[in-house]
């Protein structure tokens, strides 16, 4: 292996976000189309927390007292104590930290603005590549 991942190498870089203020029904509408699990959400381009497709679904919980029929906002849904980590954190720390709580996603800053998502699937990409270019032989034949 020549080096190690990094965050940067390993994240979804500028991804999609919305803005607190926006309907529930447009988030859904963007996580659907994009096929997201974890939408960023913003307040006046700041970073301020993160929507969930769990957010969205306890909607329809016997537990919420609010529903899909209601008019409600990102705001309303969203949760506000998200695991926001600098671009320069160490993979491996931000990973045991999220295995550890069981976290479905990082978001990632630079310079405190947003710059990237980490979400299990980027983790599972990048360790499909690793794995792929551990099993690579030099001369070529990759063949067990």
């Amino acid at each position: 292996m020549k080096s190690i991942p990094t965050l940067a190498t390993t994240m979804t870089p500028f991804p999609h976000s919305i803005d607190v203020n926006q309907p529930i029904k447009d988030a859904m509408s963007m996580m659907d189309e994009h096929g997201f699990h974890h939408l960023p959400v913003t307040e006046d381009g700041d970073l301020v927390g993160v929507l969930s497709e769990r957010d969205i679904r306890f909607l329809d919980s016997p537990f919420s007292r609010a529903s899909l029929d209601d008019d409600l906002y990102v705001k309303d849904v969203y949760t506000s104590r998200a695991f926001v980590v600098d671009i320069h954190d160490s993979l491996e720390d931000v990973l045991h930290i999220m295995a550890e709580k069981h976290l479905g996603s990082a978001l990632i800053t630079k310079n405190g603005k947003l710059a990237g998502i980490l979400t299990p699937n980027d983790v599972y990409r990048k360790f499909g590549e690793l794995i792929h270019k551990l099993k690579a032989r030099p001369d070529g034949n990759d063949a067990a």
